[in-house]
């Protein structure tokens, strides 16, 4: 029997056209993220914008250009839908996993990571390092998209993935709990292998262009910089969090 080939836009996750947004939405598919046309007043588009808020699903305004680069059908009808891969889980799903196997927890916070090859090359490490959780934001952030799956090479499989609308918030929540938050920071205060990852620690990890927020880098209880012994003084933020999770692995070994 001939196997059915699946369309580029069906095999990436990419739902196009406001019938099949619309009924997506009613199926309840995990939806990711939806981008609308700007200035785009059609009442169907309004009422899948409400329909998707009221599932608690991010909703992006996006301009023309924007949507015709990202549409495979070249018949978007003004919105675009992103499928999830599974489900998001809870920050407190995380956290009782680690309790659940008696370990100090070890968490991953993506601090707006827009690039969904650098977020499943950091789930996968997570998932390899045996972290028991990543964290992203709700917005200014790649999801759970099938790109961000076949980077991580089956790692969301493994890995819970939360997502928050406000990080400084989380983070201070987490020390609260007596986690210590680490912060990744080419000026950072402590040296790497000066860091005690031993206890509970979330190692944050800022964004591709402009490393953490403002904010959230004053959420963290410290400041790490990793060595640089060349002439460039950054890394791609997958490599940076790899350095950090298995120098933890490492303490605790």
């Amino acid at each position: 029997m001939e196997e059915r080939r699946i369309p580029a836009s069906e095999a990436d996750g990419i739902i196009e056209g406001r019938n099949a947004v619309m009924e997506a939405l009613r199926a309840g598919t995990a939806i990711d993220k939806i981008y609308l046309q700007k200035g785009e007043t059609d009442k169907t588009l309004g009422h899948i914008a409400s329909k998707a808020r009221a599932a608690g699903t991010v909703v992006v305004e996006a301009d023309r250009r924007k949507l015709d680069a990202m549409s495979r059908t070249h018949a978007h009808q003004g919105v675009i839908a992103l499928s999830a891969v599974r489900e998001y889980a809870t920050v407190e799903d995380i956290l009782r996993a680690a309790e659940a196997k008696g370990e100090a927890p070890l968490l991953v916070v993506c601090d707006e990571l827009s690039d969904p090859h650098n977020l499943g090359a950091v789930i996968r490490t997570a998932e390899c390092a045996g972290a028991h959780g990543v964290i992203i934001p709700k917005r200014r952030s790649a999801g759970l998209t099938a790109v961000v799956a076949k980077t991580s090479a089956g790692a969301v499989a493994h890995v819970p993935v939360a997502r928050v609308p406000n990080l400084p918030a989380l983070l201070r929540e987490l020390k609260d709990r007596g986690i210590w938050v680490f912060g990744t920071a080419a000026d950072g205060a402590t040296s790497l292998y000066d860091a005690d990852l031993k206890g509970p620690a979330a190692i944050v990890i800022g964004s591709e262009g402009g490393g953490m927020g403002r904010l959230v880098a004053e959420s963290c209880d410290f400041l790490v910089s990793i060595p640089m012994r060349g002439k460039l003084n950054s890394l791609n933020a997958s490599a940076a969090a790899a350095i950090l999770l298995y120098e933890a692995v490492r303490q605790r070994l």
